[in-house]
């Protein structure tokens, strides 16, 4: 098997193809290779491009929540990548409100006050600091319910843990801010405002290790609040919670001086202490709740406001995995009532001693809470799967269904169209989408009811379907069956090897070292969390896996050698326990060491890059036999090599992303080389300076045409990265985790608002620094695929038009396909029809700009009459059948083409060229003879109309009588052709259908899907032919005896006569 020229047909599939069909326009993209720095994204030319968001609509982590006083169907919850939510109907729908107003996409922290429940706080970044948290920027206010927001500082502090508002007085704000993940920084502790958040007093300050993590007020008497402070850090290759920093901490005279209550009679002597929730009771100020991570933490509760505690709790599930954890909830009506969150959600009813789960089917591990003051029984939850409302104390929870998930990579299946998969965070599943579930309502820029449909997703995670594999990021589908995926999993399991068909999996690690709870140094072979799986872009039978070395399988994972040693630093510094002094974390994301990113050559199946999570880059050239390190001497100290992507033109060629923020550097790092990484080049001009890289990637159809994706959006470079430029337009600001070019899309996988897909890159791949100076460019497309979506085309008008029409031309020069301009107006009020649905679309807008239409490989389709009514017609037109064709563009007096080409779908072996050429000839016979009836029914009826009209100005009683036989005889055939009685759409099962529905049919089914035509359809064909040759013989028996007598009395009274036929140029009234 000629295994590489399957993998260009299938892995590669349309980039490889667009660029064959693209060479008329190879050397104008060439020549401007020297000049591409004059390339500007005008907002003309971006107009229409906007990002869609397809899902799937299931809920990432959230460690945020608030209802709001006095209004019980509101409330707000935090996104760790996705910005703020708000509800108004009591969580049965959630919309984000943040985007495009902040510059941040975590939030980690949201507060209402109870006087004024349109002055919102939000607090940005992550303080359960596990592996993949995201740092925020600061603070913002609302006073309008989140309708707009303003900055208020705290830049510096990567996370803003809590945000309290003064019970009473809306002036008076508390910050709890954790300070930056990685080391030293001076934005750290309690915080206060006077003035609603203007201007910011820090009240509590430990050290510049140690942050804020929690804040509770007496709301009995606001002047007394507790806070605790949490020594931790998080670093790329380490975590740790508890120190001598951390300590819990009481005033009494509203935050201005602090007391630590630490060490107070009751709470733990000995040890050291890391998080701590604490929570005073609203119903008795005396009853406070605190859960402190040590060696002999619990529950604690103080009935004296905090001057001594007892331990009521020591149970493990509440107080395990600390630094995640540890959150506390006193219930506003009974001192005796408590909520506690771990990886359950716990309530009790005997202060604590006991406890009862309350999740109750909403998604696991718990982060924050809130009660209402007014009903206890009204619950607001977040947790790793959202935000979730109840109003039946935890007997039942909200759906989380929206579109928050959070994903590590994206990978595009080979189906047509493609599928987008990834591994969702949280959730443990990956998750394959269908790439054009809701294309249909973004495909047409000029439809201008487009834009309220932007953000729809309901739906989509019901068509979606798993992947094998857990939540931790690769997907590999195997190019050779799509039915076929490699999916990285954890807990015991590492490669599984899912068969969709089947619904079977199979564990296929090469080397299935099992840990947990061990340091990197004591683990034999180190996989990480989230470890490459690649198939091979030249060879799709060798698949790649890395641990510290690299694995190679070419028979499916039953076999794998190793072809590399260790190819990371291992430095021991990196390669101790994690967790901290207190409570261990040694899971897949706390190991390192490890190759983090693998990037197989587009060439040469021996070239291999590959880079670690420690800041080293190594290459081969012989297949693994011999390694050289290559990494750049700009490399920060242990960069995480976030991706590699070898250059599609040039094996010599590779760029690299590089990322470092849990070491307090959130700058973007892009390397690239030519020379098989002997020198490297610094690319980073033009992306914002805290926007780190986490994936970079070429378009493989033109050369210096680069995507990134970064913390903060998605960058684009027409000059191999000598200057950046924004590519968001409707994409809000969130962390694009990867990005993959697919056919004639960008796919991204956003970790925080799921997959983004933004359609027809076509224009930016043809752009040219002349664009806005020509009056007219048609963007040669790319391929279109039988039984795929279609082509979508595009054009430029440097004006708006007083006529336009895009036309598709076969090889014989013949006219297949017409889009007619959009002559509607912005006033017109009438209503289409029911024969609306068989006309066909989408028209060309009459605008300036950029326009794209989607095209869907079929030709012109049958006439159609106001009123027409059909069962059972679902293709009104042929699919055009292979080869080559021509898409004209005629605006005005300027004429544009370009070349289109139509191939058979790969995937459908059992079809051949010839079989689909029957096909198309057999449907265009019965599109001939549907036009024929249709025809027949419209002639029919503006001869009536116009014998109508003639009878208005007459009532000659020979003129009568002869209209009287001719409107007779006529209805009677067009009774016999069309069902003049159908009115509403399911008519046709109450009257007959006739032979022009019968012959749309029999069009409809011979068009459902690709293949040669039924051997018995040629023999109905024939009988519906003979059938309809019966009524149109009777009908021009009509006109020659009817229609004549007509004419003869119109012309002995002088009126004018009937003509049969409209002049070519003349439009025919139909009614």
């Amino acid at each position: 098997m000629n295994y590489r020229k399957l993998t260009m047909r299938l892995v590669t599939k349309f980039a490889i193809v667009s660029l064959a069909t693209s060479l008329s326009t190879i050397s104008t993209l060439a020549a401007q290779q020297t000049s591409d720095n004059s390339i500007v994204l005008n907002p003309t030319f971006m107009e229409s491009y906007q990002w869609r968001n397809i899902g799937p609509d299931r809920g990432g982590r959230s460690i945020a929540i608030t209802g709001v006083r006095g209004r019980p169907d509101e409330g707000y919850f935090g996104a760790t990548g996705g910005g703020l939510w708000k509800t108004t109907d009591g969580g049965q729908n959630w919309s984000s409100i943040t985007d495009f107003k902040i510059t941040a996409a975590s939030v980690g922290a949201v507060a209402v006050s109870e006087t004024n429940p349109d002055l919102v706080f939000i607090g940005t970044g992550e303080t359960c600091i596990r592996g993949n948290i995201m740092p925020g920027d600061g603070v913002y206010r609302s006073r309008d319910a989140g309708e707009t927001w303003q900055h208020l500082g705290f830049s510096d502090s990567h996370g803003i843990s809590k945000i309290r508002i003064h019970p009473t007085d809306p002036s008076v704000v508390f910050v709890a801010s954790f300070g930056q993940y990685g080391g030293p920084s001076s934005e750290r502790g309690v915080f206060k405002s006077s003035d609603g958040g203007d201007t910011w007093r820090r009240v509590l300050y430990r050290n510049d290790l140690t942050g804020a993590i929690d804040i509770s007020i007496d709301r009995n008497n606001p002047d007394v609040i507790y806070a605790s402070l949490w020594e931790a850090y998080r670093k790329e290759y380490q975590m740790s919670s508890g120190g001598p920093g951390s300590g819990l901490f009481k005033s009494v005279d509203g935050g201005e001086t602090w007391d630590e209550i630490t060490r107070n009679s009751g709470l733990p002597t000995d040890g050291l202490v890391g998080r701590i929730g604490v929570s005073v009771s609203r119903a008795n100020s005396g009853r406070v709740y605190a859960l402190i991570e040590n060696d002999n933490g619990g529950l604690f509760s103080s009935d004296d406001a905090g001057n001594t505690w007892t331990l009521v709790n020591s149970e493990r599930s509440i107080r395990q995995r600390a630094f995640y954890y540890s959150h506390v909830f006193a219930d506003p009506h009974n001192q005796d009532v408590v909520y506690l969150q771990n990886t359950r959600l716990f309530r009790s009813e005997d202060g604590g001693k006991t406890t009862e789960v309350i999740d109750n089917g909403t998604h696991g591990d718990f982060h924050d809470f809130w009660i209402d003051p007014d009903e206890p029984t009204h619950l607001l939850v977040a947790n790793d799967g959202g935000g979730a409302v109840s109003k039946n104390t935890g007997g039942s929870w909200t759906d989380q269904e929206f579109s928050t998930g959070q994903f590590y990579h994206v990978i595009t299946t080979n189906h047509i169209p493609f599928h987008v998969c990834g591994s969702q965070q949280d959730y443990g599943v990956t998750l394959c989408t269908p790439s054009d579930w809701n294309y249909a309502e973004f495909a047409d820029a000029g439809n201008d009811d487009v834009e309220q449909h932007r953000d729809i997703t309901a739906g989509s995670t019901a068509l979606s379907y798993g992947a094998g594999g857990g939540e931790p990021g690769y997907i590999a589908p195997d190019p050779l069956d799509p039915d076929i995926f490699y999916s990285g999993t954890n807990n015991g399991r590492y490669v599984d090897k899912y068969n969709r068909r089947t619904g079977t999996s199979r564990e296929v690690n090469p080397y299935p070292w099992f840990y947990s709870g061990e340091p990197s140094q004591d683990i034999r072979e180190r996989w990480q969390w989230t470890f490459p799986i690649i198939f091979s872009p030249v060879d799709p039978t060798h698949l790649y896996v890395s641990s510290q070395r690299l694995w190679r399988t070419t028979d499916g994972g039953a076999n794998w050698t190793a072809l590399s040693g260790d190819l990371t630093r291992a430095d021991p510094i990196t390669q101790g326990r994690s967790g901290g002094p207190i409570t261990g974390d040694m899971n897949g994301p706390e190991v390192y060491g490890t190759i983090f990113s693998v990037g197989p050559s587009k060439i040469d199946i021996n070239v291999i890059w590959v880079g670690s999570d420690d800041g080293l880059v190594h290459v081969t050239k012989n297949g693994g036999a011999t390694w050289t390190n290559i990494t750049p001497a700009a490399m920060p100290d242990f960069g995480r090599v976030s991706q590699i992507d070898a250059s599609s033109f040039d094996s010599g060629a590779a760029y690299i992303s590089v990322r470092r923020p849990l070491l307090n550097d959130l700058a973007p790092y892009i390397f690239k080389t030519n020379d098989f990484g002997e020198t490297w080049t610094k690319i980073v001009t033009g992306i914002r300076k805290d926007a780190y890289v986490h994936t970079i990637r070429e378009d493989p159809t033109r050369p210096g045409l680069l995507y990134a994706g970064t913390q903060h959006g998605v960058y684009v470079s027409f000059d191999d990265g000598a200057q950046w430029r924004g590519l968001n337009n409707g994409l809000p600001d969130v962390p694009i985790s990867d990005l993959i070019v697919e056919d004639n899309e960008l796919v991204i996988a956003t970790h925080g608002r799921s997959f983004w897909i933004l359609d027809n890159i076509t224009p930016l791949r043809q752009l040219t620094p002349d664009l806005s100076e020509v009056a007219v460019r048609l963007f040669a497309p790319p391929p279109g695929i039988r039984s795929g979506r279609g082509v979508t085309l595009s054009w430029f008008f440097k004006e708006k038009p007083t006529f336009a029409r895009v036309e598709i031309v076969d090889a014989h020069g013949e006219v297949v396909r017409t889009f007619a301009a959009d002559t509607t107006t912005t006033d017109s009020t009438a209503t289409p029809g029911p024969e609306a649905r068989y006309q066909r679309g989408p028209t060309v807008p009459l605008k300036a700009g950029i326009h794209q239409l989607t095209w869907d490989l079929r030709g012109d389709g049958f006439k159609v009459f106001p009123g027409m009514i059909l069962w059972g017609v679902r293709n009104v037109a042929p699919a055009l059948p292979p080869g080559n064709y021509t898409a004209r563009l005629t605006a005005d007096d300027q004429i544009e083409t370009a070349p289109i080409r139509i191939d058979r779908n790969p995937w459908i072996t059992d079809v051949t060229d010839d079989d689909l050429q029957a096909q198309y000839e057999f449907s265009s016979t019965i599109l001939a003879k549907v036009n024929e009836a249709n025809e027949a029914v419209i002639t029919i009826r503006r001869v009536k109309a116009e014998l109508e009209a003639r009878l208005q100005e007459s009532d000659d009683a020979q003129l009568l009588s002869a209209a009287a036989r001719l409107e007779d005889n006529a209805s009677i055939v067009e009774a016999d052709i069309y069902q003049v009685r159908n009115r509403s759409g399911q008519d046709p099962l109450n009257f007959p259908i006739k032979v022009n529905n019968r012959l749309a049919n029999l069009m409809s089914m011979a068009e459902q899907g690709d293949g040669r035509p039924g051997n018995q359809m040629s023999e109905i064909l024939e009988i519906l032919v003979a059938e309809l040759g019966t009524y149109t013989d009777q009908l021009q028996e009509v006109w020659a005896t009817d229609l004549a007598a007509v004419n003869h009395e119109l012309n002995r009274l002088g009126l004018e006569l009937i003509d049969l036929l409209c002049a070519p140029d003349e439009i025919c009234p139909v009614v």
